[in-house]
């Protein structure tokens, strides 16, 4: 069960959906819980000896910069498919669409998921998975990529704010299969905002 939750915990902390302005005190408490989560033994990802010394993760500064409207743009007959993890777990996956924002003035995009098995549940039918990664990802962010958590919105655009990407957990201990973020989900830019990689 552990690791289903491995990739979705951040959910309910992401408490800005259908915002459409920046909010930084959003992104402070999503720093401030996960730290608590990661200092806790019982929620924490972290491997023991690691843990024994916890004190925050490395984030990056918060900026609103990196927080976007995004338009988004529903897949049609998309087929489920089964998501490539760091194990050999392949949790099924369905595209529920694509993404279009600018950073810096850099048009960008994004496809975001759903999950086969969480949309089934109450708490997460309406949970969106958006791996990625970036030009930091492998120097100062995780080599992985990083997940940022969002939910079904009822109009045509959704809030994406990069201060609360976060770090699968097989990047802190490596009994965790995490899925890998699609080739398609490569920033040609760097995103310096969210989660640091872990030392």
């Amino acid at each position: 069960m552990k690791k289903i939750i491995a990739f979705v915990l951040l959910l309910a902390f992401n408490l800005g959906f259908s915002q459409k302005k920046f909010n930084k005190s959003d992104a402070e408490k999503f720093q401030k819980t996960i730290n608590a989560e990661y200092a806790d033994a019982k929620t924490s990802p972290l491997m023991e000896e690691d843990l024994k010394s916890f004190k925050t993760l490395d984030f990056y500064p918060v900026n609103g910069k990196y927080f976007v409207n995004a338009k988004l743009v529903k897949a049609k007959n998309e087929k489920v498919f089964e998501m490539k993890t760091t194990g050999t777990r392949t949790p099924k996956y369905i595209k529920y669409g694509t993404l279009y924002f600018k950073i810096d003035g850099v048009a960008l995009q994004l496809n975001v998921y759903r999950s086969i098995e969480l949309s089934k549940t109450k708490e997460y039918k309406d949970h969106l998975f958006l791996p990625f990664s970036d030009l930091t990802s492998g120097k100062e962010s995780y080599i992985g990529g990083r997940y940022i958590d969002l939910k079904i919105p009822k109009g045509e655009t959704i809030a994406v704010d990069f201060n609360q990407a976060y770090n699968p957990y097989c990047a802190y201990n490596h009994k965790y299969s995490c899925p890998l973020v699609p080739l398609e989900n490569d920033l040609k830019i760097e995103i310096k905002a969210g989660v640091k990689t872990f030392h």
